[in-house]
């Protein structure tokens, strides 16, 4: 009994060290963040730590306490360098950028920023060590008011097009933006070579995608419609025979427009898809305001 007892304190006395070494975990102060956006057709990734006001002075001068002061690189954030990843070429404010992870490190002023993207992605807050051969591209924004506080920084992806967007980091009253543009024509090109000009039986949705992105895209029109044509005519699907019927408004065919407009909203009607039947209606309208019957 007297040796049960003394395995069993003995089993207490090795328990309670590892149970000390568990941490007691508690919310960050300026909490990670990670956001994605696809850019044409390139994923861009944001990872970055998001500091709060908290009744500091963010941005100003020697002179001041500001806790981001002017003309010292700052990591962009708190804690780890934020950092930016492209999964493919790019072109960031006109400078080309190749496919890879980089530190985004800016140096604020008042007048203008200096935004630099580095291999380094781990030198944090210390100012010293930093190589210039390092630094992929460097770039000056100028910062803008916003148009309320922002407590808590932000990075956000604003203004997108089919290829292009702006990195948005705001903070207090102060904002920045850079443009990144997705190298997108070749690779799309590319994919129609294969998948549409070269292959004998391309598919429905492939010449309709073809189509789409001529018309798109200002290319050649009647190669847009020959395309869809054959989509339409081995599946016509209400939206693809819609997209025809503003090929041929943009070629100015307004006969032909009207017959597929027609026919579209026939298809959406029977697909109970109201939208464009609306759609299809301005068409018809325009094209019979053109002298379409």
């Amino acid at each position: 009994m007297k040796a049960l007892l003394s395995i069993s304190a003995g089993l207490v006395v090795l328990a309670a060290p590892m149970a000390t070494q568990a941490q007691i975990a508690t919310p960050a102060a300026s909490p990670k963040s990670t956001i994605m956006q696809r850019v044409g057709l390139t994923d861009i990734t944001l990872t970055y730590s998001r500091p709060s006001v908290k009744g500091r002075m963010v941005f100003g001068d020697s002179t001041t306490k500001a806790i981001v002061p002017y003309a010292k690189r700052w990591r962009t954030g708190a804690n780890a360098t934020t950092t930016i990843k492209f999964s493919d070429d790019v072109t960031v404010e006109g400078k080309k950028v190749p496919a890879g992870e980089y530190g985004l490190y800016t140096v604020p002023g008042k007048a203008s920023w200096k935004m630099v993207l580095s291999k380094n992605t781990k030198q944090g807050a210390d100012v010293d060590g930093f190589k210039a051969e390092d630094d992929v591209a460097t770039f000056l924004v100028k910062p803008y008011k916003t148009a309320a506080k922002v407590e808590t920084f932000t990075m956000n992806f604003t203004d997108l097009t089919p290829a292009t967007a702006n990195v948005d980091l705001q903070w207090e009253m102060t904002g920045v933006k850079f443009k990144v543009a997705a190298d997108v024509e070749p690779k799309v090109m590319a994919q129609i070579t294969e998948k549409v000009t070269q292959n004998a039986s391309p598919s429905t949705n492939d010449l309709a995608a073809a189509a789409v992105y001529y018309y798109d895209n200002d290319k050649d029109l009647k190669q847009a419609l020959t395309w869809m044509q054959k989509a339409n005519e081995k599946d016509p699907k209400f939206w693809n025979v819609h997209t025809e019927a503003k090929i041929r408004m943009k070629m100015k065919d307004y006969k032909g427009a009207l017959t597929a407009a027609e026919q579209s909203r026939k298809l959406a009607q029977t697909a109970k898809n109201m939208d464009y039947v609306k759609m299809n209606d301005d068409i018809i309208a325009t094209a019979k305001k053109n002298g379409a019957k």
